[in-house]
């Protein structure tokens, strides 16, 4: 049977007390690490239930199956019953996008289930004791019988679509099937499967896949007949650096501080000079094949921290735009790459005006 996978990102994130699911989260939104995993675990086509800021997030995302957005509703339900129309294939597959760090092989089991016994949803059993209180009485549940219900929630399409198209209100697409169908099959979840709700989640989550840093430095001296060259961008300058590319110290310092987050070496051992292809090269090419590299890893820059150093020229009226140069060549935010410069107060090479140096830090995630 094929399936499709429902993924809900029209909610409004107001326990969070911001925007959880298009937030990058390690180098990579809610959304989009849910849609791999739907993906990856067998759904042959997407529907996303959006709202105007997941909207645009799931359309600069290189979906690699069919998909189609609709428009979410004010509640979880009215989201499902609006994407459920949308839904051409045997299975759907209803997932939560804050349930991002679903494992494909758990789709899997919840779309075998729905095929062989038409419905399959993750559920955990539960291991505390669990008393309930009210109106003044207190008692103790019997665990035994209790789930935990997390998502995915694969059902025939036909079964599911009938149950929302006689009811309303659920906190859940079981609830539903349960009070129109019968009882659902459940596969058993994983608390790795856990859903980004607290700021304890979040944490949690930003934890999960730590960052690794790298330090770069490069210097170059300044010479008379070279353009000046930094962050990407041309300085208007009686001299210029002198190197085998264009010797933007800027940007060979960042690119070293990627490459040593990921452990691929340094910049001479990926472009030696003694390389006629780099001869006078522009380095915002050879930053744009770093990022290319990083990316062949499933890694992502999450972010970059530089300082240049010299006595002149003044780089003030230049800092922002070198920094979404560099961020629109490692495609990331702007927000996410910081450019200061600096004086020596007239002390050593950079401050006689001999040389320019620069310094960076980087940040590197796995996308996964």
């Amino acid at each position: 049977m094929s399936a499709c996978g429902v993924l809900l990102c029209a909610g409004s994130s107001s326990r969070m007390g911001f925007d959880k699911l298009n937030t990058p989260l390690n180098g990579m939104t809610a959304i989009e690490r849910s849609m791999r995993a739907l993906i990856a675990g067998g759904c042959v086509s997407l529907v996303f239930a959006v709202n105007d800021e997941s909207e645009k997030t799931v359309a600069s995302l290189d979906c690699p199956v069919p998909y189609v957005t609709v428009r979410g509703g004010v509640s979880r339900t009215e989201s499902v019953r609006n994407a459920l129309q949308a839904v051409h294939e045997d299975v759907a597959v209803i997932h939560d996008a804050a349930r991002c760090f679903v494992s494909p092989e758990l789709v899997r089991s919840c779309i075998e289930s729905a095929a062989a016994y038409g419905s399959g949803v993750a559920a955990i059993p539960m291991t505390d004791t669990v008393m309930q209180q009210a109106n003044g009485v207190t008692q103790t549940l019997d665990r035994s019988t209790l789930w935990r219900m997390q998502t995915p929630q694969a059902f025939l399409t036909d079964r599911i679509a009938a149950a929302y198209a006689q009811g309303d209100a659920a906190t859940d697409d079981a609830t539903l099937y349960t009070r129109f169908i019968g009882a659902p099959h459940f596969v058993p979840g994983s608390e790795e499967n856990r859903k980004l709700t607290t700021e304890a989640d979040w944490a949690w989550a930003t934890a999960k896949n730590g960052a690794d840093y790298g330090v770069g430095f490069d210097t170059h001296r300044l010479v008379e007949g070279r353009r000046l060259f930094l962050g990407g961008v041309e300085i208007p300058f009686e001299k210029g650096l002198l190197g085998h590319s264009d010797a933007d110290v800027l940007l060979h310092a960042i690119m070293d501080a990627i490459l040593g987050a990921c452990k691929l070496g340094d910049i001479g051992k990926l472009f030696p000079d003694t390389d006629e292809r780099y001869r006078g090269i522009s380095s915002r090419e050879l930053l744009r094949e770093v990022q290319k590299l990083v990316q062949k890893r499933d890694m992502q820059v999450r972010h970059v921290d530089a300082t240049v150093i010299c006595q002149r020229p003044k780089l003030a009226p230049y800092r922002e735009t070198m920094e979404r140069t560099i961020a629109e060549d490692l495609k990331i935010p702007f927000e996410a790459v910081s450019v200061k410069a600096t004086t020596t107060e007239g002390m050593n090479d950079e401050g006689r005006g001999l040389c320019i140096s620069a310094q960076a830090i980087a940040s590197v995630n796995r996308k996964a």
